[in-house]
């Protein structure tokens, strides 16, 4: 259930017989040839609605301007600093605590915003805030690299990619339909957490937006059962959270 769909007597109720709420959280940046520029906030949101879908919770709006510094020189990046997005963030998370929601469970879609969001956790009261990227649940992520291996890759991935084309339909992969530059293991490891380097330099090192990942690869089927898993970790683990904060389910 969306939260910007409902009535204030409705979210009321929620509030007075304990409720906490999902975040999703993603980013406004290129994806690759074949990848929208939503990608990120795209994913996000359906996991964390499908997800909602299963254990009966709230979604609130989602943010979707974030730090992606690296890849403004692709048109259609729109990057905003880590200070601001924290700041941002911040609010957000503390308004809907101070509404009464006992807790925020972000539902990630985009590496840069991990290490901002930990921050803007670390004064809040212990567990009021806590995050989990989509892709992270055990059985997604061992879908995602047995469907695609290696050419998972680190940006504009197939994963995601499969999952916009389950939800929106298939875009021409152009240029993509080759595949990119493989990483090595010291790239991959020196840049976890889209630790990438300044716009004009990422870009002359990955021309056409894609950091190891073989965009082409994806399909709506493999996204459809991408979205699936995702939706189920995501759920298992927003109850286990609930029941944590709350000290109930939250079926109702």
């Amino acid at each position: 259930m969306q939260l910007s769909e409902m009535t204030w007597p409705e979210v009321g109720k929620w509030i007075e017989h304990g409720a906490c709420v999902m975040l999703p959280v993603g980013s406004t940046e290129q994806h690759g040839p074949m990848g929208r520029i939503g990608t990120d906030t795209i994913c996000a949101e359906a996991v964390a609605q499908q997800a909602a879908d299963l254990c009966d919770a709230i979604v609130a709006p989602a943010l979707a301007y974030t730090p992606a510094p690296f890849n403004t020189s692709f048109p259609g990046t729109v990057s905003v600093s880590e200070e601001v997005f924290a700041a941002h963030a911040g609010e957000v998370i503390r308004g809907l605590l101070t509404q009464g929601f006992k807790g925020v469970f972000v539902v990630n879609g985009h590496g840069a915003n991990i290490a901002p969001l930990k921050r803007v956790g670390e004064p809040l009261d212990p567990g009021a805030l806590t995050l989990l990227s989509w892709w992270e649940p055990a059985e997604v992520n061992a879908l995602r690299q047995s469907l695609y291996g290696a050419w998972e890759g680190m940006h504009a991935t197939p994963s995601e990619v499969a999952i916009t084309q389950t939800l929106m339909g298939e875009l021409p992969a152009g240029d993509a339909e080759n595949p990119p530059e493989a990483l090595s293991t010291e790239y991959i490891n020196a840049h976890k957490g889209d630790k990438h380097g300044p716009p004009d330099e990422h870009r002359a090192m990955f021309p056409d937006g894609r950091v190891g990942s073989h965009s082409a690869l994806a399909t709506p089927e493999d996204g459809a059962r991408l979205l699936e898993l995702a939706a189920q970790g995501i759920s298992d683990a927003f109850v286990s959270y609930a029941e944590s904060r709350l000290g109930l389910t939250q079926d109702r």
